[in-house]
């Protein structure tokens, strides 16, 4: 087993462990995300999730490196809409967006807002700057990518292929979120 991070909710009531590092440590600039972010920023005492550059900093990795240790009878889902494929989880007792999931995907990405100050590993790059009206304002410290690359597809194979081309379920979240209008 390798190095385990703990990364709790804002009230410690939820409790993640990671193993390993991550696939890999992004910012993405999507659309969804930033919606999503507007969303979720607005519940009470949510945490910041946006980054400077409005994008939304995760750390990616594998879903069977990943674990809820402690409470995930907090864990709500929410969704853009009833369409997407694509969940974000919260812990409702403080609030606090826990991870993304593609549904059918074989990674979750972690909030980088989980990890305590100074712990957050290095930033590789940002994605999806794309969906940005003028992308040309990110700072040039890391690649801006406009979609995906395939450096970024062929990182999350190796994962898929490390776990043996499995896919599997979170089934420890249930419930939806309640998001005030």
């Amino acid at each position: 087993m390798g190095e385990v991070t703990h990364l709790r909710c804002r009230c410690r009531a939820v409790e993640m462990e990671a193993e390993g590092a991550p696939i890999m440590s992004t910012e993405c600039l999507c659309n969804s995300c930033r919606t999503a972010a507007d969303v979720l920023e607005r519940l009470p005492g949510a945490p910041a999730l946006r980054e400077k550059t409005s994008g939304t900093r995760m750390q990616m990795y594998r879903k069977n490196r990943v674990r809820c240790i402690r409470g995930s009878a907090n864990l709500r889902e929410f969704r853009l809409n009833g369409k997407t494929r694509t969940r974000r989880v919260v812990a409702t007792c403080c609030n606090t967006p826990i991870f993304l999931e593609f549904t059918n995907g074989h990674w979750i990405d972690l909030y980088g807002a989980l990890w305590p100050e100074n712990t957050l590993p290095p930033l590789e790059m940002r994605t999806m700057t794309g969906d940005l009206d003028d992308p040309s304002v990110l700072p040039d410290d890391v690649p801006n990518l406009s979609s995906h690359s395939a450096g970024f597809f062929i990182r999350l194979l190796w994962g898929w292929a490390a776990m043996g081309f499995r896919q599997p379920k979170i089934d420890y979240v249930e419930g939806v979120l309640d998001v005030p209008s």
